[in-house]
Order: C-alpha cells, then structure tokens, then sequence
C-alpha cells in the first residue's frame, strides 16, 4: 500500500523503510507511527522478506517526536490513548532481523527507534541524544532504559540529564552503534549486511535475535539455559543438516528457511 510519511521498498529478501518528512526532520508524528507499525505487521508475515532496514535521510534518521503533535496532551489522554504502546513497539516486538541505518540527527523518539533496532549502523555525520529533558520531560518510549543496557550508567545519566548529543565515534566508543561508515557508503553498508543476514536460515536468524533479546531480561545461568535448548531445537530443522553437510563437503548452503 502506499504511505505518506513513510517509503516501503524491496531489495530481494531486505525490505528498507524510509522515514520521510524531510521538511520536519523526520520528526516522529502520530501517523508515521501508525505507518511505520502497519508496515512491520505486513513484513513479519510476508515470509519471502527475511531482513529490514529502517533508515531516514542524509540530514536525520528522525530528530524526535513532533512536538506540535503532543504539547496538548495530558496525563488522561496519554494514559488511555498510549500512542506509545501500540506504534513504538511495533519495531521492538518485530520478531525478524531489523537494522537502523543512522544519517544525521538521531534524538529523542528518534534514537529511542534506532536503539529498538537489533543493531545500528551509523553514518560518520550521525548524532545521537536524549534532548527530552530540554522540553521539561524525560524520555518516555525507553530511552533511559534501552541507553542504560547499551551504554552503561554514567553515559546514560550524562546524555539523559544534560541533553547533550554525541557524535557518531563517542556512540561507537560506548557501544551504542556496531560500526561507524563514511556518509556516502552508510545504506551500502546496511544493504550488504541486511543481505547477509537474508542469506541465512530465516528460523535459525529469528531464533538467535530472540535468544540475545532475552539475555537482557534474564540471569546468565537463565540465559545460557534458554540458549541451549535453543540450540538443541535447531537440530530437528531442515537448515541444521544442510549448513552442516555443505560445511563438511565444502559448498555454500542452501536453506529453506524450515
């Protein structure tokens, strides 16, 4: 279907999803979000897409939420209507591989997106920020907490109470993003990482973002638990015998995705 703020496109097995108010920064308005979680149900059910990449443009991935869109609500109306719940989440509960691809400006609602992605990949022009606290709030889609697992407490508490950003080395440094590119070669990049991950068994790739997902919530002895039975279970799919076999008779692999 066709969208207003958002642009679907595919690239074989890789879907990319373009934010696209340029004029707006990409700012996070109430439709977009409702845009961008109808697209993420369509491709966790279409089974010949095996990879996402959610990317913005040169200027900013998404500089925040629309401001103009929310300075009006109260506790109530945010409180029974949770537009964060139902179109935020869409991207975290999203149960197939999904890379942030980061130009520009990365704050607020917008680096709380990218930080729900399973990893980023980040432009050299790439700043990342919790500015929230500048407007007289505080992140509210899990920016304090999704920051805190990946940077640590002291780089949390800095970006979340002084609203400063950071450039893309220092979010590479804290471990915020996998890699930093040079602008020019960022959707390259994300392509030929997407592609990769597309060229593997589509369960087993489910499977394992699943298994790292749950270590966040779980203890290291629940953790490598859950891992192995995990791993175990991959040995009754189709994928198991044919990765094996063309490892040991020295050919690329040909899954089925069962």
């Amino acid at each position: 279907m066709a969208y207003d703020d958002i642009e679907l496109t595919r690239d074989g097995a890789v879907a990319i999803i373009q934010m696209d108010r340029p004029k707006a920064l990409n700012a996070l308005n109430l439709n977009m979000m409702k845009e961008l979680a109808d697209a993420l149900s369509k491709l966790e059910a279409d089974d010949s897409v095996s990879c996402v990449i959610l990317t913005g443009n040169e200027k900013a991935f998404a500089a925040g939420a629309d401001i103009k869109d929310m300075a009006e609500d109260d506790y109530l109306g945010l409180y029974k209507n949770d537009r964060f719940e139902e179109n935020h989440m869409a991207t975290e509960r999203f149960r197939k591989p999904i890379i942030a691809a980061v130009a520009g400006y990365a704050l607020g609602g917008g680096c709380e997106v990218a930080m729900m992605c399973d990893f980023i990949i980040a432009a050299d022009n790439a700043k990342f920020g919790q500015p929230e606290i500048n407007l007289g709030v505080m992140p509210g889609m899990g920016g304090t907490q999704r920051m805190l697992r990946a940077v640590g407490k002291a780089k949390t508490m800095d970006l979340c109470l002084t609203g400063r950003m950071m450039d893309a080395d220092e979010a590479e440094r804290a471990g915020l993003v996998s890699r930093v590119v040079p602008l020019d070669k960022l959707m390259e990049t994300a392509k030929e990482a997407a592609a990769k991950i597309a060229s593997q068994s589509q369960p087993i790739a489910m499977m394992t973002k699943e298994t790292v997902e749950a270590g966040f919530e779980m203890s290291l002895a629940q953790g490598i638990r859950y891992e192995r039975r995990l791993f175990q279970s991959m040995f009754t799919t189709h994928d198991q015998k044919e990765g094996m076999a063309a490892f040991i008779e020295k050919r690329k692999p040909h899954f089925k995705n069962r």
